[in-house]
């Protein structure tokens, strides 16, 4: 029956792939592991709020996105979490703040500097007046980024670079802090992370490709693996199909039954309404 299912969802998938919608001005990707055949491979999401495809391959890097075939042509703005694989696409960027807020919080637990709390608060402020108060006055939004800029300066006077005397004995990179290395994060991708305040189809997180791969983790919670790479396309298509039904306000039961009978929803179907 998942046989027969994901043969019949091959054109819904292909659907999904070249149709307008997927190539919207936002999109969403992340990527997470997944045993198949007691290895670690890794599945891959993009979607929007109406559209989610899946795909699973053994490589996290461009080997996959490129496999799936959307990212590469895409022009519009990629929400993810600062994987350096989508940085080689020729779109814009977006990054997920609730990651950037947790390291935050992990760098005022485990190194107490000041700095840190306080760019987590302005992030807390900027949230509140875009999101809750819905007002985006230019000059308000230039004292937000002012205030950025103050606290990246605190930042790096608590995080000076190693003296030179230090490292010159190894060669490559010289070792930097994790505190050092979220500050460099945030002050060269700045504009990539405050995108969302001066675009309003900009999310503040990356939280819908993270609920996209909800459901996968559940699954390995409770099978552990895939036995098959079969079984795991198999999974990732059909479970695609469910939640680009969900996301479209229609019954997954009846999508189900649809699928059962050989006539699943095309995605024209899905969003005619």
């Amino acid at each position: 029956m998942c046989r027969d299912a994901y043969k019949s969802l091959e054109s819904f998938e292909s659907e999904i792939k070249g149709i307008p919608p997927l190539h919207s001005p936002v999109l969403h990707a992340d990527e997470t592991g997944l045993t198949v055949l007691g290895l670690r491979w890794w599945l891959h999401t993009i979607g929007n709020e109406k559209l989610t495809l899946y795909a699973v391959h053994p490589n996290r890097g461009s080997k996959a996105v490129n496999a799936m075939g959307v990212i590469p042509n895409y022009s519009g703005i990629l929400v993810h979490d600062f994987w350096a694989t989508y940085f080689m696409y020729d779109c814009q960027h977006s990054l997920c703040n609730a990651h950037i807020m947790r390291e935050l919080v992990g760098i005022v637990d485990g190194y107490k500097q000041n700095w840190a709390g306080k760019m987590k608060t302005l992030f807390e402020d900027v949230y509140d007046y875009i999101f809750v108060q819905n007002k985006r006055n230019p000059v308000r939004l230039t004292e937000f980024e002012k205030a950025y800029q103050n606290i990246l300066d605190e930042g790096f006077g608590e995080n000076p670079p190693p003296p030179d005397h230090l490292t010159c004995k190894k060669r490559g990179r010289k070792k930097r802090s994790k505190p050092a290395n979220l500050l460099r994060r945030l002050d060269g991708y700045r504009e990539d992370i405050l995108r969302f305040m001066y675009n309003a189809v900009v999310p503040f997180t990356n939280n819908l490709a993270e609920r996209d791969v909800r459901m996968m983790k559940v699954q390995q919670k409770i099978s552990g693996t895939f036995r098959s790479v079969e079984g795991a396309e198999i999974f990732c298509r059909i479970r695609g199909y469910i939640s680009t039904v969900r996301k479209n306000g229609k019954s997954v039961y009846e999508a189900l039954k649809r699928l059962a009978e050989g006539n699943p929803f095309t995605v024209q179907d899905l969003m005619a309404e």
